[in-house]
């Protein structure tokens, strides 16, 4: 995940392009590769190639009244994976700022820019360009690996503003260069945030509960339980399961082994933090 990484060095950049090419995935954004590790811009990204990009002028911004067109293969009349979840919604708004940038490969066109314009008086508040070719996202496959630019700031935008467009692409973007199941899913209601541990003899997955008004923009004032919580954990193949419990209920909680090989864990409740430990 290179959330505007726009500082890297020669060396990084050679590491991060053959990573790709053995098979690794990665997302990338706004100027990420622009600059050296001594924040001197380069003529063009240090990560060009595997981008699939060039510069092509300064950065836009800030942008008001600017959308971004979701647009369907030409040829097929599908839209792209990446898409996924806004079906019926033909225009999202744009981040806040946007580096100009041409293509070197052939892309298929998921995003693409619809211009700033006047948000003042309303009677000038339309689009006087309606459409256009100048895409705002790039998917590729490089060598056995992925890679998904956004020339915008999403992830920046994301934070501040919260707008589940933008989530969605995100989640979207990870799940494509990723190309496989997650090692775990949770399912039910509220917003958790999660992580994973593994461990020679054991797994556990940590359960954060951030179901809050200010999620993300300060301290919390009463913490909010959620529950019961689907959670689906992919275990190794060769792994014999043991024990499951649930370390801040000190519970056992219900598992179920599906056909598939995962383990789907019931969580009756999170106040705060829960873990679910699986003995391996």
């Amino acid at each position: 995940m290179l959330a505007n990484a726009a500082a890297l060095s020669d060396a990084q950049c050679a590491a991060l392009t053959s990573y790709v090419e053995r098979g690794g995935r990665i997302v990338a954004t706004f100027e990420t590769s622009l600059y050296d590790e001594w924040g001197q811009r380069r003529t063009d990204f240090g990560l060009a190639e595997l981008l699939g990009v060039s510069i092509d002028g300064d950065p836009d911004g800030p942008m008001r009244n600017s959308y971004l067109s979701l647009d369907a293969d030409p040829a097929t009349g599908k839209r792209h994976a990446i898409l996924s979840g806004l079906d019926e919604a033909p225009r999202i708004i744009n981040g806040v700022w946007r580096v100009r940038v041409k293509p070197r490969a052939a892309f298929p066109s998921p995003l693409t820019l619809i211009p700033s314009y006047p948000d003042l008086p309303m009677e000038d508040v339309y689009p006087r360009i309606e459409k256009t070719d100048e895409r705002e996202l790039y998917v590729r496959e490089v060598g056995r690996g992925r890679v998904v630019y956004f020339p915008w700031d999403v992830d920046r935008t994301f934070y501040d503003v919260l707008n589940a467009d933008h989530g969605r692409l995100l989640a979207n973007a990870v799940s494509w260069v990723a190309d496989e199941a997650p090692s775990v899913a949770v399912s039910g209601r509220g917003i958790v945030d999660v992580a994973v541990w593994r461990q020679q003899s054991s797994m556990t997955v940590h359960l954060v509960n951030l179901t809050n008004p200010m999620m993300m923009k300060g301290p919390f004032r009463e913490l909010l339980p959620i529950g019961p919580l689907e959670v689906t954990v992919r275990v190794p193949a060769d792994a014999r399961v043991g024990a499951v419990r649930l370390l801040t209920a000190s519970t056992t909680p219900a598992v179920r082994r599906t056909q598939d090989g995962t383990l789907q864990v019931t969580v009756p409740e999170v106040l705060d933090h829960e873990v679910v430990a699986i003995d391996l």
